[in-house]
């Protein structure tokens, strides 16, 4: 709820703050007196565009300031939240505007754009007034009023659930089916360069090995010269090297008594002895493996030519990633084979779930379409009372593809003289007669919707008498559990106030100036009967006046 207004600098108010009451609060004044301004600068802080025609003083910033009460509006707090804004029990919405036209607006003190400012605000205020395109037009508003007085909000939760997985489901299907197209376009080729690659026959690390190979081969005449050399000098020379360490042990074992370090280094050179023995015996043995062999080089010469060939083709340069590239397509090919059982899967399940969709969206149409003749019956009876005798509502759904909210296509339909012609409201209600409209309708939803403060600027023109008192009546009731704000001329409406403001000119200095003042119960009695009887009122409107606060 709007618990205080501060205006400073706007148009012809210097400053002035409000204080408003939590239920039904009701502004009136003298035509001329301002009461249209403050809707203006309330229009500010909720992100309407301003220009510098609005500052009373060209040489100060105009400055206003709205504090709300949100505990409990969680739709409030999920906006902040979003936006990254502080969000507490309390939000404060500032507007200023400086002499140059420069407007600069604040949310908890923070800045914010005014499409932030629009959007929070029509999640704080519902602001009616003459000429306004209102939300009774809206295709969404007219939905969540079927929907609230049929109780649908467990089921449209449920539905929402299924129409979501439909959605998913149907997009995942058309990915399926857009992987087969391109599967069926790219067969072939993914085939040619399966078989390229499964006929090559590489196994692990094959290129890396058989280039080893082919260099040792290359090189097998030199190796063995080696070998031979090695093998020579340490088994086969006159002098060979193992027996020469044997020897050269023996010797110094001979004198093992009289040092302490003989022993261990004559355990050394046996060591050694040993050693260069295994390795004689390892070089003729691998001596004996290495064979220059010209067919064998020329096997390894073809297959490294094919693996070559097909590392640069696929631009890579190991076994290992050939050996990949050739599961990825043998993945791909088995998927063309298994994608037709996905997709009747997927075909079958998207079936399954547009039936159940389709199923919740009707019973939620039955039951929106229960409600309609009720509604048009309350709504109409209403009408009569607020002064519109021959004005009625009609309700039309159609059918429509399933949506996010169903399958219904709603519009509330008008016709304002019996004249059986029935038109979108948006397109044939006035002002005035939409703000009726919207105060019925909303008075017999209140306690299904969570509605913002509700703010009616003139609901009462062209009415009086009986009619405006029904309307006190239905803003009374409304105002029980929610805010109410509303300009009027009509003492019947004024009497029902819980808190009535005064707005009147005053001169100071030299210039006129609007302001705002809470009248207590004297005062409210005096301002009823003038709206009753003129400047000077009487004494029977006096006591009429009495009897409409009392009452």
């Amino acid at each position: 709820m709007l618990q205080q207004l501060h205006i400073q600098n706007y148009a012809i108010i210097d400053e002035i703050e409000i204080h408003f009451s939590a239920n039904l609060n009701i502004i009136t004044g003298e035509t001329g007196a301002g009461k249209s301004i403050l809707m203006g600068a309330l229009g500010l802080i909720l992100g309407e565009r301003a220009d510098t025609a609005v500052l009373m003083n060209q040489e100060k910033k105009c400055f206003i300031e709205g504090f709300f009460a949100v505990q409990g509006k969680h739709a409030v707090k999920d906006f902040l939240l979003a936006n990254e804004l502080d969000a507490g029990d309390e939000l404060v919405i500032r507007r200023e505007i400086n002499a140059s036209g420069k407007s600069r607006a604040f949310i908890n003190d923070t800045p914010a754009t005014l499409q932030q400012l629009k959007a929070l605000a029509s999640l704080l205020v519902d602001l009616h007034q003459q000429f306004d395109t209102l939300e009774l037009g809206d295709s969404d508003f007219q939905r969540e009023v079927l929907d609230a007085l049929a109780a649908n909000h467990d089921a449209l939760k449920a539905y929402a659930a299924v129409f979501s997985n439909w959605q998913s489901a149907k997009k995942e299907l058309g990915h399926l089916q857009q992987q087969k197209s391109n599967f069926t376009k790219e067969l072939d080729y993914f085939q040619f360069l399966y078989d390229e690659l499964n006929d090559a026959g590489l196994k692990e690390n094959e290129l890396e090995d058989l280039d080893a190979e082919l260099k040792m081969l290359s090189n097998a005449e030199g190796i063995k010269t080696a070998f031979s050399k090695v093998y020579f000098e340490l088994k086969e020379s006159e002098q060979p090297l193992a027996q020469t360490v044997k020897q050269l042990a023996n010797q110094l074992n001979s004198y093992a008594g009289y040092h302490q370090d003989i022993p261990l280094l004559v355990q050394r050179l046996q060591s050694s002895y040993i050693e260069l023995q295994d390795i004689a015996d390892e070089v003729d043995r691998i001596n004996e493996s290495v064979n220059y062999d010209e067919q064998r080089i020329e096997q390894i010469n073809e297959k490294l030519a094919t693996g070559y060939k097909l590392l640069k083709k696929h631009g890579v340069q190991t076994t290992a990633e050939l050996l990949a590239i050739q599961a990825d397509l043998e993945q791909k090919l088995q998927a063309v084979l298994n994608i037709d059982d996905a997709i009747a899967g997927k075909e079958k399940e998207v079936a399954g779930l547009l039936k159940q969709a389709d199923g919740l969206a009707e019973n939620i149409s039955l039951s929106r379409k229960a409600q309609c003749p009720p509604l048009e019956e309350q709504v109409n009876d209403l009408l009569k009372q607020v002064g519109m005798p021959n004005a009625r509502l009609k309700i039309q759904l159609k059918d429509k593809p399933l949506a996010g909210d169903g399958k219904d296509e709603i519009e509330f339909l008008f016709d304002a003289n019996k004249s059986n012609r029935f038109e979108p409201i948006r397109k044939v209600a006035s002002g005035g007669e939409l703000s009726r409209l919207m105060l019925c309708i909303k008075s017999l939803v209140a306690q299904s919707i969570d509605l913002p403060t509700l703010i009616f600027d003139e609901i009462d023109t062209g009415i009086s008498g009986e009619a405006a008192k029904q309307v006190g009546i239905i803003m009374k009731s409304l105002a029980v559990n929610r805010q109410v704000i509303s300009i009027t001329h009509q003492p019947q409406i004024a009497g029902k106030a819980d808190a009535h403001f005064f707005v009147y000119k005053e001169i100071k200095g030299d210039a006129v100036k609007t302001n705002i003042r809470l009248l207590n119960e004297d005062e409210r009695i005096t301002a009823i009967a003038r709206m009753l009887s003129g400047e000077r009122p009487t004494a029977a409107a006096l006591e009429n006046a009495r009897e409409m606060l009392m009452n």
